[in-house]
């Protein structure tokens, strides 16, 4: 079986076809700039265009960056203000004439990792950090997905969310070494554990490619890994989650 996975992001909005029972994309990604300005019609727009090449593949799957809450939206920090309140999942099934699902990005990217990647599995709690210019976050709980957890909104006893404290562009911003950035995280890491006691956390996004080489300066009590899925989970993940509802809804 296939679905189309679609990744929307604050630079590019990126989509392909996904195989489902391997967990991998079967096309060549399709990359669009997302436009500017980031309107809920330019990106529908773009969307649309992302999708042409693959014919009428159904469902889809979009991951978007933000809260989604039953197909509308609720935040969209690096986009436009009209999305606040938008019906994304309506009114993109209506305009591609297929059923589409909306997802929140990182929670793509976890299930993604769930499912074919580091948390493949594993039972009990599995959090997904997703480290970039901003922080994400993404619960498995015994395989089901906790939507819009939103982590790095967090405080932990700093004057700032967590975000501003152990993201990518925190670390630039500060000019902190990986030294630094290591113990950053393992206090922020400890507030998480405290909190969900997980049995394994994943660590991915752009900001962590060179994590394999810090990790051992990262204190924890649970297991970390390294995500697997890479720059494709939010594809991926989007595109299992477009399917896995589609089949929910035909067993009712």
């Amino acid at each position: 079986m296939k679905a189309i996975g679609i990744d929307i992001g604050g630079s590019r909005i990126k989509a392909a076809v996904v195989d489902l029972s391997k967990g991998r994309t079967a096309t060549k990604r399709k990359r669009i700039d997302t436009p500017r300005p980031a309107t809920p019609e330019a990106v529908i727009n773009a969307c649309v265009e992302a999708i042409e090449p693959f014919g009428d593949i159904s469902p889809i799957g979009v991951g978007f960056p933000g809260v989604v809450r039953d197909g509308w939206v609720l935040t969209a920090q690096n986009l436009h203000k009209d999305w606040l309140g938008y019906p994304l999942e309506d009114v993109l099934s209506k305009r591609v004439g297929r059923p589409v699902r909306v997802v929140n990005d990182a929670d793509a990217a976890g299930v993604a990792e769930a499912r074919f990647g580091a948390g493949e599995g594993v039972d009990g709690t599995v959090i997904l950090l997703t480290i970039g210019t901003g922080l994400g976050s993404a619960v498995i709980s015994d395989g089901v997905l906790v939507q819009n957890s939103e982590f790095g909104r967090m405080f932990f006893g700093k004057p700032m969310e967590a975000e501003a404290y152990v993201s990518e562009s925190a670390k630039k911003k500060d000019g902190i070494s990986d030294e630094e950035w290591a113990a950053r995280f393992t206090e922020f890491l400890a507030h998480l554990e405290n909190l969900y006691w997980p049995k394994l956390v994943i660590v991915g996004g752009g900001g962590a490619k060179n994590f394999p080489d810090v990790k051992h300066l990262i204190r924890s009590r649970c297991e970390l890994k390294h995500a697997t899925t890479k720059n494709k989970a939010g594809i991926i993940g989007a595109a299992v989650w477009a399917a896995e509802a589609s089949d929910l809804e035909e067993s009712l």
